[in-house]
């Protein structure tokens, strides 16, 4: 056996190769953790105290990692918590919201608190309706033109990444789709054109354009005002991250899976309208006129999807809305880019003005040491750190979930891992 101890905390090491079973969790500096070990040699006890040590930092040393998830996200525990309490029994009605009929009084109440703190956060204005769908962004990549299609045949679009590629090409299904602008460059996506630099049709139906482009790490956040030209936003990965001027949009739609919850839910705000542009082709459970005439009851709603998010939107309000999780947003990821731009070991490739708040991606000078860097960072806590496989290196994804903890954990280990490698 063999002791380690570090601001009151023992460990318990037996052989060479350790492995979290139990951990028995008190106050932040008095813990007992308790490891067992398999047979074959592989951590060293100098570098299984320094992880350790490393953990003991920055996390409470439950089985709670740092997830750095592109999507599905972090959680807020707290979240998470509530959920578990309430699995089996929600608020004393003897079901689990899973089990609820949409219809019922119980699940009504819980999607109407969803719709209104939902209005409130965004602070959407009366002439916009929220509409709880399926088929995440993606899905939306065909909703959005048979939803606006109907009168004008063309659409016209920004492309800054994967997402608004996908949009661009999924939309020439149903209509002639023109590319106003790209940020592609030789070291790919890296930027978000100005708006000097779209090149718009005549009279399109709407304008697309991805805000936040997950893969490539790539944020607009020059929003023009188009006119009477309808400008539609592909939210996802940043919605609730900042505030944001709903009546600039005639459409804003977001996945939940990042920042809004769990997957299986699709938010879709559209100004009322553009509620009746809808092509005859267009699936009566996806046309928005008909979704909001059911109040987003049309069909079946993601029931435990919409509870989940309304339990985050309540979250939100209690860390003082969304021009707190700015501040807090603005803070992690400039303590992350700060780290990359003072190496010469990290480099991110997007243009300063459009890099992402939420999606980090950077790639190591060696890329053979690629694999080195996951598995150390996932043996310090830190998980989901690989980059997409479209672009590969890293990706860092910093939803408001993320704890500024996590930052600074990942900053450490990263320069850390940079004298290793020097």
């Amino acid at each position: 056996m063999a002791v380690c101890a570090h601001a009151q905390t023992a460990i318990f090491f037996f052989g060479a190769k350790w492995s979290e079973t139990r951990v028995r969790k008190s106050r932040r500096h008095n813990r007992v953790v308790i490891f067992t070990v398999n047979a074959d040699p592989a951590v060293s006890f100098a570098d299984f105290c320094a992880i350790f040590i490393f953990r003991a930092r920055f996390q409470d040393l439950t089985m709670r990692v740092f997830n750095f998830s592109a999507g599905p996200a972090a959680m807020p525990e707290e979240v998470l918590r509530q959920a578990a309490d309430e699995m089996l029994d929600w608020q004393g009605s003897g079901m689990s919201v899973m089990e609820m009929s949409h219809r019922g009084k119980e699940f009504m109440s819980i999607h109407e608190e969803a719709l209104v703190d939902l209005r409130d956060l965004l602070q959407v204005p009366a002439s916009h309706r929220i509409l709880f769908l399926q088929g995440g962004g993606l899905g939306e990549n065909a909703i959005v033109p048979m939803n606006l299609m109907g009168a004008k045949p063309r659409a016209d679009f920004v492309v800054t990444g994967s997402w608004s590629q996908k949009s661009f090409k999924e939309a020439q299904k149903y209509g002639t789709a023109h590319l106003a602008a790209s940020g592609q460059t030789a070291d790919g996506f890296t930027r978000a054109p100005a708006r000097s630099e779209w090149q718009l049709s005549d009279d399109p139906a709407y304008v697309h354009l991805c805000t936040n482009e997950t893969i490539h790490g790539v944020e607009t956040f020059e929003i023009p005002d188009l006119g009477d030209i309808p400008l539609v936003a592909d939210a996802s990965s940043h919605i609730l991250s900042r505030p944001m001027d709903i009546a600039k949009y005639g459409v804003l739609f977001g996945g939940a899976q990042k920042n809004i919850g769990m997957a299986g839910v699709t938010v879709v705000v559209v100004r009322e309208d553009m509620l009746d542009r809808a092509q005859p082709i267009c699936p009566s459970a996806f046309e928005w006129k008909i979704v909001a005439e059911n109040n987003s009851m049309y069909n079946t709603p993601p029931t435990y999807a919409i509870y989940i998010a309304g339990l985050v939107f309540k979250w939100l309000k209690k860390q003082g809305g969304l021009a707190a999780m700015e501040a807090r947003n603005l803070e992690k990821s400039k303590l992350l880019y700060d780290a990359i731009d003072s190496s010469s070991f990290y480099l991110n490739k997007v243009e300063r003005g459009s890099r992402s708040r939420m999606n980090v991606p950077f790639f190591l000078a060696d890329e053979s040491r690629n694999e080195d860097f996951l598995a150390g960072a996932k043996a310090r806590g830190m998980v989901q750190l690989k980059g997409h496989k479209s672009v590969g290196g890293m990706r860092a994804s910093i939803y408001n979930a993320v704890p500024l903890e996590g930052v600074k954990a990942l900053v450490e280990y990263m320069k850390e891992f940079e004298q290793r490698s020097a």
